[in-house]
């Protein structure tokens, strides 16, 4: 059994996405097995569907796993996985025998891992080697009698874009680290903006955000009175987070500062007490809070009564 499946069998018991629950490996500690010997078979395994959204596997059942392999679907065109970095994944697997769903990433949010052996396992790890966030691949192998076919897009895991006007005077800077970590500084003896401030550090290319989404996002927020970071994603171990947007979970800050920014982008976001914490048993309930948020994804839930697509070629 390769030990990219383990991975599949991992991420079954993923936790529900919450507003305030990090989006967690997918994945226990895996064995890692031996390096595949060949290269990918040409499988009869058809995959089509938009980036996006889940894919779409026509294939003869029960599918037959003659060997181990994988494909690229599409390439991707962003940045180039490098081993130790974070990596962000959909994925979704079916049992090629009558095309039961055995994972779904679309339901709920993408899930965080390192590109390691160890995180991804020994096969997918080999079949990311190399490639761009944006791809798609298919992967085919056998556990217990049973032909997995799974199929993984990689997003991004920072943002990326064009670099938007560096904030103005009386407004926080912003300065990233090589693994794009914000540090924020708050400007000295200057009162806070007593309005939400909305300002896009980085333009991402994506679709823009809309209400009733699951976003998925790294960020640090700060405190304005003192510079004091109150949280963030961007510490070692700690995946992004993913959350509903636009319909009351999150912060009002949020709500209104991030619908329609595009994904890939990172935003700035000034959020005084009345869009933020105020009225709440908080201690940050008369804060004025700096975020710093990369939109990493955006999509709307995939529904468990979805009609099942036809999957026999």
């Amino acid at each position: 059994m390769s030990s990219w499946v383990r991975v599949i069998v991992g991420a079954l018991a993923a936790a529900a996405v919450t507003a305030t629950t990090a989006c967690a490996p997918a994945s226990l500690p895996v064995d890692v097995g031996p390096a595949p010997t060949s290269s990918a078979s040409q499988a009869p395994l058809q995959v089509t569907g938009s980036a996006g959204a889940p894919p779409e596997l026509e294939y003869k059942q029960p599918f037959a796993v003659v060997q181990s392999g994988s494909r690229t679907v599409w390439p991707g065109t962003g940045d180039m996985l490098e081993r130790d970095d974070p990596v962000l994944l959909n994925l979704y697997a079916e049992d090629g025998r009558d095309g039961t769903e055995l994972q779904n990433t679309f339901r709920t949010a993408p899930v965080a891992y390192t590109m390691t052996e160890e995180s991804l396992g020994n096969h997918l790890f080999e079949a990311l080697e190399g490639k761009r966030t944006g791809t798609r691949l298919s992967l085919m192998d056998e556990q217990d009698g049973v032909p997995v076919l799974l199929v993984v897009d990689v997003l991004p895991a920072r943002a990326s874009g064009e670099e938007g006007e560096p904030p103005g005077e009386g407004l926080p800077q912003v300065q990233l680290d090589d693994l794009g970590a914000p540090a924020v500084r708050i400007p000295g003896d200057v009162e806070p903006p007593s309005e939400l401030v909305v300002h896009p550090l980085v333009r991402g290319t994506g679709p823009q955000v809309r209400a009733g989404q699951i976003v998925t996002v790294e960020f640090t927020a700060v405190r304005w009175s003192d510079g004091g970071v109150v949280d963030t994603t961007w510490t070692e171990g700690t995946p992004p987070q993913s959350a509903e947007i636009g319909i009351g979970r999150l912060v009002e800050g949020w709500d209104q500062g991030l619908l329609e920014q595009t994904v890939g982008s990172q935003v700035m976001l000034v959020v005084p007490p009345q869009n933020g914490y105020a009225n709440t048993k908080s201690r940050l309930a008369g804060e004025t809070m700096v975020y710093v948020v990369d939109i990493l994804d955006a999509h709307k839930a995939v529904a468990e009564e979805e009609p099942e697509k036809k999957k026999e070629g």
